[in-house]
């Protein structure tokens, strides 16, 4: 592109590049192509700053991320040209408020009060949906009173994000006013409503209710997708109906439809959940017929399930898929192996080596297996 004799630096093309360097983790490029902007005669402006704090928050250490944006964002206020936006405010309010940094989020809210930038419904969208993640039920309906008094009304985004909060918290009550303010407002409900509720209700075991859920979803006419087929599937897998799940799945298998490789995942958890590791073997050995290849998480959900069950054969037996495969297992695998591994009660000859100070004669078999 800067070859074409047409080509003129621009600020949108630098900061959809510095954008796309922060996503995938290359924050040192991403300060290159910023020193490179600048070299090139481009001036600054806020839409390049909110790409270089985006880039910065994606990276691991979160606390030094942070201070690093509101570095920034306090560098924006000095500089004309690049003032911070709502489109910043945004940003930082969501980083803060997935930080669970309270004091932060209301400081960043104040400011944004006096400055002459009107909040938007993705600035209380964004915050809430940060807060009601980690299950911070009150600091989410702080902002929802916010986002009344600013008179901004809320929308889908608004009700699904309220709704799959309370669910995960399982208050329900909460849960059903919002989806009863949702059926009165003009707005409409989307697929995920339905699919949270489903998902949320079976993690309760409340299988009457998910179900009822389920056909006003029909009743009201919405197709159901490949998604809320899986969280049906999880909830009977949730509620011990572990036939009722596999009836479903049975039912996507013989639809002829495309088979995805999440549905079959979400059925060996359920059979795993439920302490049927055969079951899982079984329907592993048939994923190839029914049109599914198996990925990463296939293999690690089984891995974990069946160190879990102490099925040593089972173990062996997928190590070797999976070399087959060619998946290759990262450190966190068999760190999650080693946990599953660590959860299972100690034998008494393992005790009696453990106090004698001699390793377990079984430990040397487990490494194979891993290796």
């Amino acid at each position: 592109m800067q070859k074409r004799r047409w080509y003129i630096a621009d600020n949108g093309v630098y900061s959809k590049l510095i954008t796309v360097m922060g996503k995938k983790g290359r924050t040192r490029m991403a300060m290159w192509l910023f020193s490179e902007m600048r070299n090139s005669g481009c001036r600054p402006d806020s839409s390049v700053y909110n790409a270089l704090i985006t880039t910065h928050l994606h990276s691991r250490d979160k606390a030094k991320a942070l201070d690093k944006a509101l570095g920034y964002f306090n560098k924006m206020k000095g500089i004309e040209r690049c003032k911070p936006n709502v489109v910043t405010y945004n940003i930082l309010l969501r980083a803060f408020a997935q930080a669970r940094n309270v004091d932060q989020v209301n400081a960043l809210f104040k400011d944004l009060a006096e400055s002459s930038i009107a909040p938007d419904i993705y600035t209380f969208n964004g915050v809430m949906d940060a807060y009601g993640k980690k299950g911070m039920i009150r600091e989410m309906e702080s902002v929802l009173s916010r986002m009344k008094s600013n008179q901004c009304k809320p929308d889908i985004i608004t009700f699904n994000v309220l709704i799959d909060s309370y669910g995960k918290k399982q208050e329900f009550d909460k849960m059903e006013q919002v989806f009863k303010s949702l059926l009165r407002s003009k707005e409409k409900p989307t697929l995920p409503t339905f699919n949270s509720m489903i998902i949320n209700y079976g993690k309760a075991r409340l299988k009457e209710r998910a179900e009822h859920i389920f056909k006003k979803m029909t009743d009201m006419k919405y197709t159901p997708s490949f998604i809320t087929y899986e969280s049906l599937i999880m909830m009977y897998g949730f509620c011990d109906s572990v036939s009722w799940a596999r009836e479903i799945f049975d039912e996507i298998v013989d639809s002829g439809k495309e088979m995805k490789v999440s549905t079959l995942n979400v059925m060996l958890e359920v059979y795993c959940r439920n302490g049927l590791p055969m079951e899982a073997d079984r329907l592993f050995d048939k994923a190839n017929n029914i049109g599914v290849i198996p990925d990463s998480s296939t293999y690690k959900l089984l891995y974990k399930a069946y160190t879990k069950a102490d099925m040593k054969d089972l173990v062996q037996k997928l190590v070797k898929e999976m070399e087959k495969d060619g998946i290759v297992p990262n450190k966190r695998f068999f760190l999650e192996a080693l946990e599953a591994f660590g959860s299972l009660p100690a034998s008494p000859d393992s005790v009696r080596a453990t106090r004698s100070g001699r390793p377990e004669t079984n430990a040397k078999t487990e490494v194979k297996v891993i290796n």
